[in-house]
């Protein structure tokens, strides 16, 4: 049994309120990264205390109010699908606050956690803020939506983005890893992947392997599907005929995005 990979749980909290992933410091090996998924069916809410965590909240699809009860944005997500291929809105919101999530239409909403202690202002991120980037070459080429990178300081710890890579192609590749708190030369962030396909029925492969393979785990990823990051690295390889989608959401004691590549395998960026 995987204990990397986990599957959709939906788990009703409330009428119109479904859990689809919960992942905490209680019930995997993450301590700075948690991530929640849930779909709400249109008129549901759904609220949460935050303690010292901040969050960020994606409007993965459909759409969606949010409110801290001092600020409430309103019709956020842009899409019906991720498969639509453009950015979405988000809500970061701070330690110590209160958030309600409130479906205009069927929604299926991100949340991203990360421990804080230093309160922040809320922020909605708007679609048009998100840094759009093409990387890599040859079979190794993904589209990238970054929603809260390293060069925002709207948020104390957490990095979220969103990857599409196309059939045949390999993303997080070459293998990279941020498991070092040996900054400037690589920085310690956990992480997690929330994937989806187009078509659902399909899968992709991931592995998550360290230098002397005391971790060294490949799953076969489905539709939905969540895979935990704590170390090591982490390539994903999409087969023919199939679109991957994956969000992340990483963090750690320092909030940079700094990663070594598997020496093994950075030759190919000389190609």
């Amino acid at each position: 049994m995987s204990k990397l990979l986990r599957k959709p749980i939906k788990n009703e909290a409330a009428p119109g309120v479904t859990i689809v992933h919960d992942v905490t410091e209680q019930n995997s090996s993450l301590e700075y990264v948690g991530f929640k998924v849930v779909d709400l069916a249109p008129g549901a809410k759904y609220s949460e205390e935050l303690g010292n965590k901040e969050c960020c909240i994606v409007a993965l699809t459909g759409k969606i109010h949010v409110t801290d009860g001092e600020q409430t944005f309103e019709n956020l997500g842009t899409r019906e699908s991720v498969f639509e291929k453009k950015p979405t809105d988000s809500v970061y919101v701070s330690n110590h606050r209160n958030f309600e999530v409130k479906a205009v239409t069927d929604a299926r909403v991100v949340l991203c956690y990360s421990p804080s202690e230093k309160q922040l202002p809320t922020k909605l991120i708007k679609a048009s803020d998100n840094g759009i980037e093409h990387r890599g070459k040859f079979s190794n080429q993904r589209l990238v939506h970054n929603i809260l990178p390293d060069s925002d300081p709207s948020a104390n710890s957490l990095l979220v983005v969103e990857v599409y890579t196309e059939a045949g192609n390999w993303s997080s590749y070459p293998p990279h890893k941020h498991d070092q708190d040996n900054l400037p030369l690589e920085s310690f962030l956990e992480e997690t992947y929330y994937h989806e396909m187009n078509p659902q029925q399909g899968f992709i492969f991931q592995r998550v392997y360290t230098d002397d393979r005391s971790l060294d785990e490949t799953m076969a990823v489905e539709h939905g599907d969540v895979v935990l990051v704590p170390v090591g690295y982490h390539p994903v390889g999409v087969p023919d005929g199939y679109t991957s989608y994956y969000l992340n959401v990483m963090a750690g004691p320092t909030r940079i995005w700094k990663f070594h590549n598997d020496p093994d395998h950075e030759w190919i960026l000389n190609r």
